[in-house]
C-alpha cells in the first residue's frame, strides 16, 4: 500500500508543478507603489523632496527645442554664444518643451559675459522662427536691466526696485522700494547668479541671491498671461555668452505661501 500511495503521489504532484511552472510571474510578484514624482518627470527630469523639477538633464537638449546650431551643453551647463564670426543677428530662445506653467516657483542659476543681454521667459507663447511673446525676468552685463521684469509690447513693466501694478483698464501705477543700484550690488557681476521667479495668479515676483528685485500684480485683459512657455533668450547685437544650469520648476497652488 505504501509503494501504490508514492506511486500515485507523484502522478499528482508532476501536474501541479507543472501547472506551476507555467502560471505567469507576475500572479507571484510583489504588489509595488509606483512613486507619483518619478512617474510624473520626464526622462533626467525628476521632482526632488521640496517639489522642484530639474528641467535640464546636464547632458543634451533633451525637452528643449531652439535655433539649430546654437545652444549646447558643456560639463552639465547649458551654453549659447555668439562672436565676431558668429554673430547673432536676430534674438532667439530655447524653450522647454514639456509644459507650460501657470502658477509657479522657478529657480535658475545664470552667468553671462561680454556685451550681454539675456532673459528668462515665462507664461509665453510661441512665435515663428523660435521667437516668442510674453514675460520675462532680465539680465544683462550693463547692470540696466538686470532684475527687471520685460513684456514684448508693454516694454519695462517693473524696473529694478519698483513696485507695479496694472488694473483692469490696464493703467499703470507703481512705487519704489528699494534702491535700483543698492539692489544691483546683490548681484554678481559675471560669476554665478541665482533668479527665482515665482508667478502666483496676478502676481509676479523676481528675486536674484535672495534680494527682491520687483513686483508686479497685473490685472489687464488684454496683456496679462495666467499660463505659457518658459524659454531663455539669446539676444542680438555684440558678442557675448550666455550659461544657465540647474532650471528647478515647482508647481503652486492660489494659496501657497511664499517667503521673500
Amino acid at each position: 500500500m505504501h509503494i501504490i500511495s508514492s506511486v500515485a503521489a507523484r502522478f499528482v504532484c508532476f501536474p501541479l508543478l507543472a501547472l506551476l511552472l507555467s502560471a505567469p510571474s507576475h500572479l507571484f510578484a510583489e504588489e509595488s507603489t509606483p512613486s507619483p514624482a518619478k512617474d510624473a518627470a520626464a526622462p533626467g527630469q525628476a521632482t526632488t523632496e521640496d517639489g522642484f523639477q530639474e528641467l535640464l538633464n546636464g547632458q543634451d537638449l533633451s525637452g528643449w527645442e531652439g535655433q539649430p546650431g546654437w545652444w549646447k551643453v558643456e560639463e552639465g551647463v547649458l551654453v549659447c554664444e555668439s562672436t565676431p564670426e558668429k554673430p547673432c543677428q536676430r534674438s532667439h530662445y530655447l524653450n522647454w518643451t514639456a509644459g507650460e506653467p501657470a502658477d509657479f516657483e522657478l529657480r535658475v542659476l545664470y552667468r553671462i559675459h561680454g556685451e550681454g543681454n539675456s532673459g528668462i521667459q515665462f507664461r509665453s507663447d510661441r512665435r515663428p522662427e523660435f521667437d516668442i511673446w510674453g514675460y520675462q525676468a532680465d539680465l544683462d552685463t550693463a547692470g540696466v536691466y538686470t532684475g527687471c521684469l520685460y513684456q514684448h509690447d508693454r516694454g519695462l513693466v517693473a524696473g529694478r526696485g519698483e513696485r507695479v501694478s496694472f488694473d483692469k483698464s490696464g493703467e499703470k501705477t507703481s512705487e519704489t522700494f528699494a534702491d535700483s543700484q543698492a539692489l544691483l550690488k546683490a548681484t554678481e557681476g559675471d560669476d554665478w547668479n541665482e533668479y527665482r521667479i515665482v508667478a502666483q495668479g496676478a502676481k509676479i515676483k523676481l528675486w536674484i541671491n535672495g534680494k527682491l528685485m520687483c513686483e508686479v500684480e497685473d490685472h489687464d485683459p488684454k496683456l496679462s498671461t495666467t499660463k505659457g512657455l518658459i524659454a531663455l533668450q539669446m539676444h542680438q547685437g555684440p558678442p557675448m555668452k550666455i550659461e544657465y544650469k540647474s532650471v528647478r520648476l515647482r508647481s503652486l497652488d492660489a494659496d501657497t505661501p511664499i517667503e521673500d
